[in-house]
């Protein structure tokens, strides 16, 4: 019997928004079974701290430029993104005999060639801007800006469809649930891509969810009813693989595509506080950052039949690892494909170390690595548009998770040989989006002043 494969998937979610990850004000009860009955990391990353390069790297196993989407992607229905020439995992399982679905949403582009159905997807639903309206599905992000049109963006295989006044989290799960249920009338094992929206602002929640944390204030109460949406959604969705016998041999991921926001319009209430609704726990940062907020995340595998229940691992991978794993447990060839993620069966299943050594990130002018204890940041920024907080930063992660001491001066020998590694590594991006700007599906990242 061949393994089926789940990604669930958040938006802006911070590290420390799950009880399993530290949470204490409110419960996340599926997600923390996911995580007690699988292996939970507590080291685990997103490849960029915001949502289109991390959703491409997710989805193609590559660092974000080598999966040509470096920035947050336009809205508008001719956005380019991800270029029809760059496979995904769903590409890859499809020509395996998998059947491929999404249901959430996509921002990786609108024009023809970006879509979810020109990257392997037999069907799928959801929306493919940035962020919509969770009851309206209207993307509004310019909202008030007169040279810019509200439109509104929700879809089923291509076709615009309308469920006006239905909440969007429990309409990706009602579909999530009918493409399992397919893929049993079709017989065949499946891959089902789950990219929620919450806890993206607009802050948008049941009164049924908003009413389980009477006690919280307004901005942590309406992060604890989304993300506790998105828990009953995940349990009924196992329930669903559970009444099918599906759920010994299906291998789950969650994570958060990035760090918490800090964005005023999440309040929608007009002023320019910054957002502290979200948590990064003891972590540095929030999106747009490259210190720990930003990128580290929550990172849970769940694989009855093949993973040990229970543990929690100090090892680092990031989502670009996803492809490489699920193809390889599903048995296909890796070498067919051009990845920078890499096989972490070996860790999850059998407790061996994390076959990284080292792991790059860039956003804009920062550039950040992990090479085992030791993180550097470049330029790193904690509030988008301000100048750097420190040009070089030097962090033993192992002794100050929270990046809260620099250490460039202690050991300058590390800080020069990281610095040239990872300068090495950004100049080898640059010369590579360079090269390869004719392959791209229209202007999709960051551009070198």
């Amino acid at each position: 019997m061949q393994t089926n494969f789940i990604i669930f998937l958040t938006d802006d979610q911070g590290y420390g928004d799950l009880s399993c990850m530290g949470a204490t004000d409110f419960k996340t009860p599926h997600i923390d079974r996911m995580a007690s009955e699988g292996i939970r990391s507590t080291d685990w990353y997103s490849n960029s701290p915001v949502c289109s390069p991390s959703r491409a790297s997710l989805l193609t196993g590559r660092y974000p430029a080598h999966a040509g989407v470096r920035s947050i992607l336009s809205g508008h229905r001719t956005a380019t993104g991800l270029p029809p020439s760059v496979p995904t995992i769903a590409t890859a399982l499809k020509e395996l005999g998998y059947y491929t679905a999404m249901a959430g949403k996509w921002h990786l582009g609108l024009a023809e060639g970006s879509r979810p159905e020109d990257h392997g997807f037999d069907d799928w639903f959801g929306f493919m801007a940035g962020c919509i309206d969770f009851y309206s599905h209207i993307f509004y992000w310019g909202l008030g800006r007169p040279d810019f049109d509200q439109t509104h963006d929700l879809w089923e295989n291509g076709e615009e469809i309308y469920r006006n006044g239905e909440y969007f989290t429990e309409l990706i799960t009602e579909y999530a649930i009918r493409y399992i249920r397919k893929s049993v009338e079709l017989g065949k094992p499946f891959f089902l891509y789950v990219p929620y929206n919450a806890p993206h602002y607009p802050m948008h929640a049941p009164q049924e969810y908003i009413d389980r944390f009477p006690d919280l204030p307004w901005d942590r109460q309406i992060m604890a009813a989304m993300l506790s949406a998105v828990d009953d959604s995940v349990g009924a969705i196992f329930a669903e693989l559970e009444r099918h016998g599906l759920a010994e041999n299906t291998f789950s991921y969650f994570q958060s595509d990035n760090g918490p926001s800090r964005e005023t319009r999440n309040w929608l209430d007009g002023t320019q506080d910054p957002y502290y609704g979200g948590s990064a726990g003891k972590l540095k940062g929030h999106k747009f950052s490259l210190y720990e907020g930003g990128i580290r995340s929550p990172g849970i595998m769940h694989w009855r039949k093949e993973i040990p229940p229970g543990n929690v691992v100090n090892q680092y991978g990031a989502a670009m690892d996803v492809f490489p794993t699920f193809l390889s447990a599903a048995g296909g060839d890796l070498s067919k494909y051009q990845l920078d993620g890499k096989n972490q069966i070996g860790m999850v299943c059998d407790g061996q170390y994390t076959p990284h050594t080292d792991i790059f990130w860039e956003m804009g002018d920062q550039t950040a690595m992990r090479r085992k204890e030791w993180k550097l940041v470049l330029n790193g920024r904690l509030v988008e548009g301000a100048p750097p907080e420190d040009d070089v930063h030097l962090a033993n992660l192992n002794e100050d998770m929270g990046e809260t001491k620099n250490l460039k001066d202690e050991y300058p020998e590390i800080t020069a040989e990281l610095t040239d590694a990872a300068q090495t590594w950004r100049n080898s991006i640059e010369e590579y989006w360079e090269e390869h700007k004719q392959e791209r599906n229209g202007t999709t990242g960051y551009v070198r002043q």
